[in-house]
């Protein structure tokens, strides 16, 4: 992901496009929700990517892999579209800052916990970072401090990250199922993004640099940080396959390079937080692949007896069932709101699911 920050600009002002001899028309209102919804589908099946690279690679190994791709191809963009580059060490040091929370520490950790996580958990867990950047935004950016309406949206958001991790069942099977370190470093990956985010807006967006100089900027300065490092957590052997190289190399050009262009564009355009509510989408993405390509399973709980339990697991339970395509080795287990567990691998499954909501 990545972003671009400002204290007293309009969440409205958009980067420059242009070479050096003047700025460009800003990217249409229809051109910046197309690139939003792109961005959908690439950051969603990037979950995917890195849990078929972890195959062959270490997460450190996949990390540096993507970085040092999107770096080049951001460069070749960059260069070929001739648009200009910082000249002075004040601007240098906000793109590393953002390098390192947008880049280098979320990949890191949503690497890692690739590790032990299905890719479509990851994906879920990854729409925290809306909540994470408004938390942040309404610390550091005075020009967009959260509403009271807001703030109980907030606090209402954080209420449900609480239930989907569910810390009180880490006595049971889930701890092998989603090891509460992992959880957390994916929690940890959002707050970076949230703080990355807010920073970009903050710093970078005055700056008026071209979106292409950014997102190279960024993701070099994270590249050359990652090379420094690697000698010391990379060192693992690597084992190549078809599938892992192309797994790597389009997690680097498309998911840290050209989407991070896009990013830039869509955050300098609607702000921080509006353009961080893309990762409620990603999820989408991400659980439909995992389920599909990797034969993952999706365990959704309801808590027992509460009203609004009851309706968030009807909303939730009619969705999810049609949608998760239950055909052969493919299961979706849904604990319904009177408590009874349905297990999704058949139309009968489903209906048996319509007949248990309705007890």
């Amino acid at each position: 992901m990545t972003t671009s920050p400002t204290t007293g600009t309009s969440p409205r002002a958009t980067p420059s496009t242009a070479p050096a001899g003047g700025p460009a028309p800003a990217p249409t209102a229809r051109h910046i929700v197309v690139k939003y919804v792109a961005l959908a589908l690439i950051w969603g099946s990037s979950f995917l990517l890195i849990k078929v690279a972890l195959e062959g690679l270490s997460p450190a190994q996949v990390a540096l892999g993507r970085i040092v791709l999107g770096a080049l191809a951001l460069a070749v963009v960059a260069t070929v579209t001739r648009r200009r580059w910082p000249s002075d060490a004040r601007s240098w040091g906000h793109l590393a800052v953002t390098g390192v929370l947008l880049c280098v520490l979320p990949f890191l950790a949503f690497a890692w916990a690739g590790q032990h996580l299905a890719s479509g958990l990851s994906s879920i867990l990854n729409a925290t970072t809306p909540l994470m950047t408004a938390a942040a935004s309404a610390a550091l950016l005075p020009a967009e401090r959260l509403t009271r309406r807001q703030g109980v949206g907030l606090v209402l958001g954080i209420t449900g990250v609480v239930v989907i991790v569910g810390p009180w069942t880490y006595l049971g099977e889930l701890a092998d199922a989603a090891p509460l370190p992992a959880v957390l470093a994916c929690l940890g990956a959002t707050t970076c993004y949230g703080l990355g985010m807010t920073y970009l807006r903050r710093f970078v967006t005055p700056l008026r640099l071209p979106a292409e100089t950014v997102a190279a900027g960024q993701v070099g300065s994270a590249a050359v940080v990652m090379l420094l490092v690697s000698p010391f957590i990379a060192r693992e052997p690597v084992t190549l396959s078809t599938s892992v190289v192309v797994s790597l190399v389009l997690l680097g050009v498309l998911g840290t390079g050209i989407a991070y262009v896009w990013n830039t564009q869509v955050v300098a355009t609607w702000g921080a937080q509006r353009a961080s509510t893309v990762t409620y989408l990603t999820p989408v993405v991400g659980v439909a692949l995992g389920m599909a390509v990797l034969g993952e399973h999706l365990e959704v709980a309801r808590a027992r007896g509460r009203r609004a339990g009851r309706r968030g697991g009807r909303r939730r339970a009619g969705h999810a069932a049609p949608a998760a395509g239950c055909g052969a080795g493919h299961r979706l287990t849904i604990w319904t709101p009177s408590g009874r567990v349905v297990r999704l691998s058949s139309r009968r499954g489903v209906e048996q699911l319509g007949s248990s909501l309705g007890s």
